[in-house]
């Protein structure tokens, strides 16, 4: 059954999330919402409604929504499931802005629960609607608590914002204590009529909003979301995304190596890289990124420069630089003269820099040492520094060399960054402190250096050029009988659309022999049967037959497994052996795949996903991020691949998916031979996979 469509007006949105007067309904849960929002400091009128209690948290209780004295801006309604339809309802004819749906018992029970969240939405009509079965919303900007419980914020004027699918998530991370400025925290429960892209697109219009931190289990609209996406990115609001759950999305299980590869991860992670979507993978990178882009609104790259007084600390940071893919490059000739000047011939002046005690305490000289790493002009510049325990140290010479780190970062554009080796070596007092002076406080050396790695993401994409574009919706295929093409079939398909691949002929096992000299040695040989989709696996493949008694051999062991035969020329000398393929994923529909290929692709499982459609810039990327790349770009001497080429041919093959993503189902072309510069790439072989409508391919 499908999801109602909410139809909300900004206004009710914005009476939401910005209420002046808040009404809400229920026991215990209700009487805390009042008594957070009065705590937060929230000064407009809040009425509880209870049919039997004379006060509730406080405040006077009215008897029922048509007692209230005006049509409320924000409702939070903690009543059970059926009741909260009916309070909706009447909210919604009284005229009321929006409300919070706290009951479970809707859709995430399945039954029963989807029709009535179906009625929950059409009771709602033009109201902002937020949940059901969550938690609620926390603004600390504007010091209101739709939330029934503890949590850990304050009020501030501006900072980043939290979109969470899970209420404990969400109510955890308000509990940080990593210097994070939380302006507010919205929880979407069930998501029913308003998905997150409805709620990143109203905190988009809100200029004190800094970044916007998504936890996510899935995107039931990744169009909608996509276009609300590009808008973060045009407009400088950084998204950083944590996604929940990473087993399969109840995919069926499918024949093409290619569709293996490309699982739900791997179209998320070309999701969220397309759009410049910082992604991370646990809550305390989730944070440190966010931390980042409050600050700076992402990092145009991971090329950072490390300074620290141990020689331990330095090569923690240079190993897990290396995990991580972020860059220490050499320090500039420049810096090291200033550095030498400071810090004389006994140290060793390298990146990352390790500058010794012996100017420790010593203001003047750490100032001049810090700023001349600043001058580097990387990408980020850290200094590596662990406050003692302050209950039992003193940290007063800590602080000078904080101190000396702040004088030298005053003033300056480049993004300068505090990080301790353990989370808990920065208080939160140091870390607050740290933010108000525009340094990011990066709390635990693996944790902040994988944000940094997270945040240059933001950064490269915005100032990609073309800009990224839109994902496009795709048709859902019911459910039909399929239509397999065999290798020889899909070949001829691709070859209508300009793929070359290898002269061949199918023939029976009585004109083996004859065309294969017709075609010349050497050969390859191949079973031809639809279902052999693995053909090394089934021994249904013989390469490089060289004369006619290998070739009677191969036919012979093959004899069992077919009566038609597929001959072709044997081609050789390629670069590189890649694969490639089109594949249906239940929510973003065709995506295509691209990685190192051959006989070896389950195990090597080099591979990137990209979202259609797609362009060259785009296609060119993804190839680079493969660790086969070097070898296309010419390994230890070999020749470079036809790379170009090799761009034009996966192109191709987009459009082919895009052209038929009312009835595709999957495409792999394994191996790929890419050719040296210049000579092209060959489909060595195809399979394709269709939903059956009698159409032609």
């Amino acid at each position: 059954m499908s999801q109602p469509v909410c139809h909300t007006s900004q206004t009710g949105l914005s009476r939401l999330l910005r209420p002046r007067e808040i009404a809400v309904f229920g026991g215990e849960p209700a009487a805390e919402v009042v008594r957070r929002c009065r705590a937060l400091g929230f000064s407009g009128e809040i009425w509880p409604v209870h049919p039997h209690r004379t006060q509730l948290g406080g405040e006077p209780c009215f008897r029922s929504v048509t007692d209230l004295p005006r049509p409320p801006d924000a409702s939070f309604i903690a009543v059970p499931a059926v009741s909260t339809v009916e309070l909706v309802e009447a909210l919604a004819l009284r005229g009321a802005g929006g409300v919070v749906c706290y009951a479970s018992g809707f859709a995430e029970v399945g039954g029963p629960g989807v029709l009535l969240q179906h009625r929950l939405v059409a009771a709602s009509a033009h109201m902002a609607l937020l949940g059901p079965n969550c938690y609620g919303m926390l603004n600390y900007l504007d010091r209101v608590a739709l939330w029934p419980d503890q949590h850990g914020g304050r009020p501030r004027d501006r900072g980043g914002a939290l979109l969470a699918q899970s209420g404990n998530i969400g109510l955890n991370l308000t509990m940080q204590t990593r210097g994070l400025p939380l302006a507010m925290l919205i929880t979407v429960g069930n998501q029913a009529g308003s998905g997150l892209d409805f709620w990143v697109d109203a905190l988009l219009d809100d200029d004190r909003i800094t970044a916007i931190g998504l936890h996510l289990e899935s995107l039931p609209d990744p169009v909608a979301f996509s276009r609300v996406a590009l808008r973060a990115l045009r407009q400088g609001v950084p998204l950083v995304a944590l996604k929940a759950g990473r087993s399969s999305l109840g995919a069926r299980i499918t024949l093409s190596h290619t569709s293996s590869l490309a699982g739900p991860d791997a179209v998320y992670e070309a999701f969220f890289r397309r759009h410049g979507i910082a992604q991370v993978h646990d809550l305390p990178t989730f944070l440190e990124t966010l931390k980042i882009v409050h600050v700076h609104g992402g990092l145009t790259g991971c090329r950072v420069v490390s300074a620290s007084c141990s020689g331990g600390e330095a090569s923690l940071v240079a190993d897990l630089a290396q995990d991580l893919g972020v860059e220490l490059p050499e320090l500039p000739a420049a810096v090291q003269h200033r550095l030498y000047r400071t810090l004389g011939d006994r140290v060793h002046l390298t990146n990352p820099l390790d500058y010794h005690t012996y100017i420790w305490g010593d203001s003047e000289a750490q100032r001049a040492c810090f700023s001349a790493i600043l001058d580097c002009d990387f990408d980020a510049h850290l200094l590596v520094l662990d406050f003692p325990r302050q209950d039992l140290c003193n940290d007063s010479s800590w602080r000078v060399t904080l101190d000396a780190f702040v004088q030298a970062s005053s003033g300056r554009a480049q993004a300068a960054m505090v990080v301790s080796s353990l989370p808990e070596g920065l208080p939160e007092s140091v870390a607050r402190n740290l933010m108000s002076s525009g340094i990011v406080p990066l709390q635990g050396l693996g944790d902040g250096l994988a944000a940094i790695a997270a945040a240059s993401v933001i950064g490269l994409v915005r100032h990609q050029v073309p800009h990224p574009v839109p994902i496009e919706s795709f048709p859902r295929i019911a459910e039909s009988s399929e239509r397999v093409l065999d290798e020889v079939s899909s070949k001829q398909v691709l070859a209508a659309c300009g793929i070359p691949a290898p002269s061949g002929i199918v023939v029976g096992p009585e004109a083996v022999i004859e065309g294969a000299q017709r075609l010349g040695f050497p050969l390859v040989l191949k079973a031809m049967r639809q279902d052999l989709v693995h053909k090394t696996e089934a021994g249904a493949v013989a390469v490089d037959l060289r004369d006619v008694v290998q070739l009677q051999a191969a036919m012979s062991r093959m004899a069992g497994l077919t009566d038609r035969f597929l001959v072709e020329r044997m081609v050789t000398g390629g670069v590189a052996e890649l694969i490639l393929g089109l594949q249906r994923d239940p929510q973003f529909g065709v995506t295509l795949t691209v990685g190192a290929g051959g006989i070896l692709v389950d195990v090597l499982r080099d591979a990137v996903t990209v979202l259609l459609p797609t362009t060259p810039l785009d296609v060119r990327q993804a190839l680079s991020t493969l660790r086969v790349w070097p070898v296309l770009q010419g390994w230890r001497g070999r020749p470079q691949a036809d790379t170009s080429a090799l761009v034009d041919l996966i192109l191709r093959v987009a459009q082919w998916g895009l052209d038929r993503g009312d009835r595709l189902l999957e495409l792999d072309i394994n191996p790929v031979l890419v050719m040296p510069r210049g000579q092209g790439v060959v489909a060595l072989d195809a399979w394709i996979r269709l939903a059956d409508r009698g159409q032609d391919t």
